[in-house]
Protein backbone atom coordinates (compact mmCIF):
# COMPACT_ATOMS: atom_id res chain seq x y z
CA UNK A 1 0.00 0.00 0.00
CA UNK A 2 1.00 3.66 -0.52
CA UNK A 3 2.96 5.57 2.23
CA UNK A 4 0.35 8.41 1.66
CA UNK A 5 -2.86 5.81 2.42
CA UNK A 6 -0.53 4.74 5.35
CA UNK A 7 -0.47 1.26 5.31
CA UNK A 8 0.29 -0.10 8.70
CA UNK A 9 1.08 3.16 10.45
CA UNK A 10 -1.34 3.71 13.63
CA UNK A 11 -3.76 6.60 13.35
CA UNK A 12 -2.51 10.18 15.55
CA UNK A 13 -3.04 8.68 18.81
CA UNK A 14 -0.85 5.94 18.10
CA UNK A 15 -3.30 3.09 18.69
CA UNK A 16 -5.93 3.05 16.36
CA UNK A 17 -5.95 1.54 12.68
CA UNK A 18 -3.75 3.60 9.69
CA UNK A 19 -5.87 5.80 7.62
CA UNK A 20 -5.86 3.45 4.97
CA UNK A 21 -7.37 0.73 7.07
CA UNK A 22 -9.79 2.88 8.69
CA UNK A 23 -11.02 4.14 4.87
CA UNK A 24 -11.37 0.80 3.43
CA UNK A 25 -13.54 -0.41 6.68
CA UNK A 26 -16.24 2.40 6.24
CA UNK A 27 -16.02 2.09 2.11
CA UNK A 28 -16.46 -1.52 2.58
CA UNK A 29 -20.49 -1.03 4.25
CA UNK A 30 -21.35 2.18 2.57
CA UNK A 31 -24.24 2.14 -0.34
CA UNK A 32 -23.65 4.96 -1.31
CA UNK A 33 -20.79 7.45 -2.16
CA UNK A 34 -19.04 9.38 0.73
CA UNK A 35 -17.52 12.50 0.47
CA UNK A 36 -14.59 12.88 1.47
CA UNK A 37 -15.29 16.09 3.78
CA UNK A 38 -17.72 13.33 5.99
CA UNK A 39 -14.87 10.82 6.41
CA UNK A 40 -12.56 12.92 7.48
CA UNK A 41 -14.83 14.08 10.30
CA UNK A 42 -15.30 10.55 11.03
CA UNK A 43 -11.99 9.80 10.89
CA UNK A 44 -11.04 13.13 12.78
CA UNK A 45 -8.34 14.18 10.32
CA UNK A 46 -7.64 16.71 7.49
CA UNK A 47 -9.81 16.46 4.66
CA UNK A 48 -6.54 16.92 2.23
CA UNK A 49 -5.13 14.06 3.85
CA UNK A 50 -7.66 11.82 3.62
CA UNK A 51 -8.23 12.64 -0.06
CA UNK A 52 -4.39 12.26 -0.19
CA UNK A 53 -4.92 8.41 1.22
CA UNK A 54 -8.30 7.96 -0.63
CA UNK A 55 -6.46 8.49 -4.26
CA UNK A 56 -3.43 6.17 -2.94
CA UNK A 57 -5.53 3.40 -2.33
CA UNK A 58 -7.32 4.23 -5.92
CA UNK A 59 -3.98 3.51 -7.79
CA UNK A 60 -2.71 0.96 -5.55
CA UNK A 61 -6.12 -1.20 -6.07
CA UNK A 62 -5.53 -0.44 -10.20
CA UNK A 63 -1.61 -1.58 -10.17
CA UNK A 64 -2.37 -4.31 -8.18
CA UNK A 65 -5.29 -5.44 -10.36
CA UNK A 66 -7.75 -5.83 -8.23
CA UNK A 67 -10.98 -7.43 -9.04
CA UNK A 68 -12.06 -3.78 -7.54
CA UNK A 69 -11.91 -0.66 -7.77
CA UNK A 70 -11.97 2.46 -5.62
CA UNK A 71 -14.11 5.37 -7.57
CA UNK A 72 -14.91 9.09 -7.09
CA UNK A 73 -18.24 9.47 -8.49
CA UNK A 74 -21.58 11.25 -7.59
CA UNK A 75 -19.77 13.86 -5.09
CA UNK A 76 -18.29 10.69 -2.80
CA UNK A 77 -16.11 7.63 -3.14
CA UNK A 78 -17.02 4.19 -3.36
CA UNK A 79 -16.14 0.55 -4.09
CA UNK A 80 -16.76 -0.39 -7.09
CA UNK A 81 -16.65 -3.94 -9.32
CA UNK A 82 -13.94 -3.47 -11.90
CA UNK A 83 -14.90 -3.35 -15.25
CA UNK A 84 -13.40 -6.56 -16.39
CA UNK A 85 -15.08 -8.81 -13.59
CA UNK A 86 -18.32 -7.22 -13.69
CA UNK A 87 -19.31 -10.11 -15.98
CA UNK A 88 -18.75 -12.30 -13.73
CA UNK A 89 -20.44 -10.83 -10.71
CA UNK A 90 -23.89 -10.08 -12.92
CA UNK A 91 -24.04 -13.57 -13.43
CA UNK A 92 -23.19 -14.32 -9.93
CA UNK A 93 -26.25 -11.79 -8.50
CA UNK A 94 -28.48 -12.45 -11.46
CA UNK A 95 -30.10 -16.01 -10.47
CA UNK A 96 -32.15 -15.82 -13.81
CA UNK A 97 -34.11 -12.42 -13.05
CA UNK A 98 -32.90 -9.35 -14.43
CA UNK A 99 -34.48 -5.61 -13.28
CA UNK A 100 -33.60 -3.93 -16.18
CA UNK A 101 -35.25 -0.79 -17.53
CA UNK A 102 -37.85 -0.50 -20.26
CA UNK A 103 -37.18 1.55 -23.29
CA UNK A 104 -40.01 3.74 -22.05
CA UNK A 105 -38.04 3.76 -18.90
CA UNK A 106 -35.27 4.70 -20.43
CA UNK A 107 -36.43 7.27 -22.89
CA UNK A 108 -38.36 9.58 -19.77
CA UNK A 109 -34.92 8.79 -18.13
CA UNK A 110 -33.45 10.59 -20.72
CA UNK A 111 -35.88 13.08 -21.55
CA UNK A 112 -35.18 14.27 -17.03
CA UNK A 113 -31.64 14.01 -17.11
CA UNK A 114 -31.25 16.44 -20.26
CA UNK A 115 -33.99 18.91 -19.49
CA UNK A 116 -34.05 18.91 -15.77
CA UNK A 117 -35.82 20.35 -13.96
CA UNK A 118 -39.18 18.94 -16.34
CA UNK A 119 -42.85 18.35 -15.80
CA UNK A 120 -44.27 15.14 -16.34
CA UNK A 121 -46.43 16.88 -18.84
CA UNK A 122 -43.44 17.99 -20.53
CA UNK A 123 -41.54 14.60 -20.76
CA UNK A 124 -44.74 13.21 -22.22
CA UNK A 125 -44.77 15.89 -25.00
CA UNK A 126 -41.39 15.26 -25.53
CA UNK A 127 -41.96 11.59 -25.82
CA UNK A 128 -45.58 11.70 -27.38
CA UNK A 129 -46.87 9.29 -24.97
CA UNK A 130 -48.43 9.49 -21.22
CA UNK A 131 -45.18 8.76 -18.84
CA UNK A 132 -46.94 9.26 -15.67
CA UNK A 133 -46.16 5.40 -15.01
CA UNK A 134 -43.02 5.25 -16.04
CA UNK A 135 -42.11 8.28 -13.97
CA UNK A 136 -43.43 6.59 -10.82
CA UNK A 137 -41.03 3.46 -11.49
CA UNK A 138 -37.91 6.11 -11.64
CA UNK A 139 -39.08 7.59 -8.46
CA UNK A 140 -39.45 3.93 -6.78
CA UNK A 141 -36.29 3.09 -8.26
CA UNK A 142 -34.46 6.25 -6.82
CA UNK A 143 -33.38 7.59 -10.04
CA UNK A 144 -35.54 10.88 -10.38
CA UNK A 145 -37.03 12.65 -7.25
CA UNK A 146 -38.72 15.86 -7.13
CA UNK A 147 -37.06 19.20 -7.40
CA UNK A 148 -40.15 21.56 -6.73
CA UNK A 149 -43.04 23.34 -8.37
CA UNK A 150 -43.16 25.38 -11.60
CA UNK A 151 -44.38 28.99 -10.83
CA UNK A 152 -45.74 29.42 -13.74
CA UNK A 153 -48.44 25.86 -14.12
CA UNK A 154 -48.22 24.47 -10.47
CA UNK A 155 -46.58 20.98 -12.25
CA UNK A 156 -44.41 19.32 -10.15
CA UNK A 157 -40.71 19.22 -11.43
CA UNK A 158 -38.56 16.30 -11.78
CA UNK A 159 -34.92 16.02 -11.27
CA UNK A 160 -32.21 13.03 -11.48
CA UNK A 161 -30.80 12.07 -7.99
CA UNK A 162 -27.41 10.83 -7.31
CA UNK A 163 -27.96 7.73 -7.16
CA UNK A 164 -28.96 8.18 -11.04
CA UNK A 165 -25.12 9.81 -11.53
CA UNK A 166 -23.62 6.88 -9.27
CA UNK A 167 -25.21 4.19 -11.44
CA UNK A 168 -23.79 5.71 -14.48
CA UNK A 169 -20.34 6.70 -12.97
CA UNK A 170 -20.53 9.93 -13.39
CA UNK A 171 -19.31 12.97 -10.69
CA UNK A 172 -21.86 15.40 -12.54
CA UNK A 173 -24.53 15.87 -15.24
CA UNK A 174 -21.77 18.09 -17.09
CA UNK A 175 -20.42 14.32 -18.25
CA UNK A 176 -23.71 13.57 -19.87
CA UNK A 177 -22.29 12.77 -23.46
CA UNK A 178 -23.62 15.49 -25.61
CA UNK A 179 -27.16 14.76 -27.79
CA UNK A 180 -26.21 16.28 -30.82
CA UNK A 181 -24.43 14.27 -32.79
CA UNK A 182 -27.54 11.72 -32.10
CA UNK A 183 -30.40 14.43 -32.89
CA UNK A 184 -31.70 14.83 -36.69
CA UNK A 185 -30.90 17.73 -38.69
CA UNK A 186 -34.80 19.04 -38.59
CA UNK A 187 -35.06 18.48 -34.82
CA UNK A 188 -36.18 22.66 -34.64
CA UNK A 189 -39.15 21.87 -36.79
CA UNK A 190 -40.07 18.09 -34.79
CA UNK A 191 -40.03 20.59 -32.01
CA UNK A 192 -42.36 22.92 -32.98
CA UNK A 193 -44.88 20.50 -34.79
CA UNK A 194 -45.71 18.89 -31.12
Amino acid sequence: MDEAAGEGEPDATGVGPSLGAALESILMVVDEPVAEVILAQVLERPTIEVTTALRALSAEYTAAGRGFDLREVAGGWRFYTRAECAPLVERFVRDGQQARLTQAALETLAVVAYRQPVSRARVAAVRGVNSDGVMRTLLARGLVEEAGVDPESQAVLYRTTSYFLERLGLKELGELPELAPFLPDNVDTLEEQK
